[in-house]
């Protein structure tokens, strides 16, 4: 059965905005995309289509967000006002000491419900214990969930390389068309550099996406290039021996040759010159996550300058722990907001450049352009679409101007995976959102158990 979307504006990226516009889909294909006449026109032959006009609205592509750590959502304000290190040694022994794997499942199926009614058909996350890619199949959004390893230890990073490998071969029978296993050495003060000579390998063996967190703050670029910082004193007092390479952590992982493998590297806030010429030159994706980067007072990634040296950028919200929201849109008008207050150019990144960041540029960074980002004839069928009737969007003169100006997740009454509703503008169609509701109260009771917050 042909299904056709018809909407006030279609928003096809690859092409200007189309006014009365509709999107045919087939087979979880676009099978066609014009004015809504047109379309009709050339599907009479296939019958009668089965029709969802959204009206005063616009239909784009599913938004992309290329840096999630589903795991953490219920987290989202328990982890406020704390040092970036003293964040992560919390969020670790919440994670670890006082959330089952079943708390887990259920707090990657929440932030799957809330990326979906922001529009969110693609996600990139970050995860330790599988909660993630179970999340991300089930829910029925796109993605790669790359396992997370840690271990600065040398001595231990056999161990932690089997231990990977359980995780991956535990899992990768389950892998589908939508969502696949990836792997993502943590950052270069949690990781040896023989594990992550080791992991990369492995990578290459079996064909697996890789992500780190790199070059996201001061106490890391302390780390490496004098050795000093709490992430050094950490090392020290577990006994681990740590010679500072005297680099950026950028080129640090181009001297140990990870970068060959194009991986994503998250953050990036600290990149040089010479950083940014290593990224263009192999290939490196990076994801951009300007609103946790601003939380925690690490700065703002010179993404002007990568995008003007052709590095493919994605935007990333990080984890709900970090951000607070999932929200691309919002997410997207930070970052112009603050690329423009950063850079003393108010014209940097037009609307339409932002609605393809958010889109076709994320899809670029996951190594997915071919298959979405874009509303084009035997693309992929990933859709959202966002209402244009709220008195914060009203008067439209432009709707690609309206959407990234004004709209946000809440605006959203429409998000569609391979055809497939994920969300119809009331409730998320393949998760039971009273069931995960009903247990948040119990998680925060629990999580709120542990030590206090800094002040």
């Amino acid at each position: 059965m042909t299904r056709l979307y018809t909407a006030q504006w279609i928003l096809p990226v690859a092409t200007p905005p189309i006014r009365d516009g509709a999107v045919a889909v087939q087979d979880g294909r676009i099978l066609a995309v014009g004015p809504e006449l047109e379309v009709r026109a050339r599907l009479a032959r296939l019958g009668t289509p089965e029709i969802t006009d959204l009206g005063q609205a616009a239909i784009c592509p599913g938004f992309v967000n290329v840096h999630t750590h589903l795991e953490l959502t219920a987290l989202r304000g328990r982890l406020e006002n704390l040092s970036f290190f003293d964040w992560i040694q919390t969020l670790t022994r919440l994670r670890g000491e006082q959330m089952s794997a079943q708390d887990l499942d259920i707090a990657a199926q929440w932030g799957v419900v809330e990326a979906a009614r922001a529009g969110i058909t693609t996600m990139a996350d970050v995860g330790a214990s599988g909660a993630g890619f179970r999340a991300l199949r089930r829910g029925g959004l796109r993605g790669i969930a790359y396992q997370e390893v840690f271990g600065p230890d040398p001595m231990q990073a056999k161990k932690s390389l089997a231990s990977l490998k359980r995780r991956i071969e535990a899992q990768r029978s389950e892998e589908t068309e939508l969502v696949r296993l990836g792997v993502s050495p943590h950052a270069v003060y949690s990781v040896s550099a023989l594990l992550f000579r080791l992991v990369i390998e492995y990578a290459e063996r079996e064909g697996l996406a890789v992500a780190i967190h790199c070059a996201e703050s001061q106490a890391e670029d302390d780390f490496m290039r004098t050795g000093q910082g709490p992430f050094a004193e950490f090392l020290r007092a577990r006994g681990i021996v740590w010679t500072p390479p005297r680099t950026s952590p950028i080129r640090y992982l181009s001297d140990l040759n990870v970068l060959r493998v194009k991986p994503l590297l998250i953050h990036a806030v600290r990149a040089t010159e010479e950083d940014i010429g290593l990224l263009t030159f192999h290939g490196t994706s990076v994801a951009h996550c300007p609103k946790s980067n601003a939380k925690f007072g690490h700065g703002v990634a010179p993404v002007g300058r990568m995008r003007r040296r052709g590095v493919r950028v994605g935007l990333g919200t990080d984890s709900v722990a970090s951000n607070n929201v999932c929200d691309i849109l919002d997410e997207a008008r930070f970052a112009q907001l603050l690329g423009r207050a950063v850079q003393a150019d108010g014209q940097w990144l037009s609307a339409d450049a932002v609605l393809r960041w958010m889109t076709l540029d994320g899809a670029c960074a996951l190594g997915l352009d071919d298959r979405i980002g874009t509303l084009e004839v035997g693309k992929e069928a990933d859709l959202t679409g966002i209402s244009l009737a709220g008195p914060h969007l009203e008067p439209v003169y432009d709707p690609v101007t309206a959407v990234v100006t004004a709209a946000t997740g809440r605006d959203v009454v429409l998000t569609v995976v391979q055809g497939r509703v994920i969300y119809d503008g009331q409730q998320v169609q393949t998760l039971d959102e009273a069931r995960l509701q009903h247990h948040l109260p119990s998680l925060v009771a629990q999580l709120s158990s542990g030590a206090p917050d800094a002040s």
